[in-house]
């Protein structure tokens, strides 16, 4: 598992996305804890975690490390892609609520460039979270692979370049499946609101991108496959 959730054994007491008091617990045990959170462990599962290394923690303060870890993780870096994949899913909450997944893709990194969580679905909610990737990322050249005649007029609307395509959008596919499956487990947790969603929405990105290997990337998370093509 700690290979496989890229964290190392190590004595250093560095945990750059906690700045308060640490307490007694192991810098690789706080940022195991959170990387098997985002993989799939519940809150409960990485408590039971720790004491199996002979650390006692409480859920919330494990939900306190997550969030965290999220919040300095979270986009902290600029893109240059040359193709991006962009979608949306509809996702239920808690009580029925329906909202729609927004999600674009560095086709070739890997790297989750955006994503957020709409009431609605149409021309204007794709026109902007177009205009909201736009605004993090170098996106004016690259080329936008789309499924559908509403995200060309969306294109259309923020000057930016796309085409329909079916066949190499498989990426943003397979990253909805998780969300979803990610969704289903967990939205209990969150009380099922969407904020909490956006919340976990935002932590799993930061963990997708920072720390998941990837097979196609030679094992690497995406972030580092992005370094290597100098896109950031």
């Amino acid at each position: 598992m700690l290979e496989e959730l890229q964290v190392e054994v190590t004595s250093s007491p560095d945990v750059p996305f906690l700045d308060a008091d640490r307490t007694s617990t192991p810098a690789w045990l706080i940022r195991l804890a959170c990387a098997a959170h985002a993989a799939a462990a519940s809150l409960a599962e990485c408590r039971d975690l720790c004491e199996w290394f002979g650390v006692s923690r409480t859920r919330a303060a494990i939900h306190h490390w997550y969030q965290s870890f999220a919040e300095y993780y979270d986009q902290n870096f600029t893109a240059g892609p040359y193709r991006v994949a962009v979608d949306e899913k509809q996702i239920q909450l808690e009580n029925e609520q329906k909202v729609w997944l927004y999600a674009a893709i560095d086709v070739d990194s890997k790297v989750v460039l955006h994503a957020r969580l709409s009431q609605n679905r149409g021309i204007e909610p794709a026109t902007t979270f177009l205009r909201e990737l736009k605004e993090e990322h170098r996106v004016g050249d690259a080329e936008f692979l789309v499924d559908g005649m509403g995200y060309l007029t969306a294109l259309a609307k923020t000057d930016l370049l796309g085409d329909l395509n079916y066949s190499d959008r498989n990426i943003v596919e397979k990253l909805f499946q998780t969300y979803t499956m990610r969704v289903g487990r967990f939205h209990e947790t969150w009380n099922g609101s969407q904020l909490s969603a956006e919340r976990w929405l935002t932590a799993y990105t930061a963990y997708y991108n920072h720390l998941r290997s990837h097979q196609a990337l030679e094992n690497q998370p995406p972030i580092e496959a992005l370094e290597r093509e100098s896109s950031i």
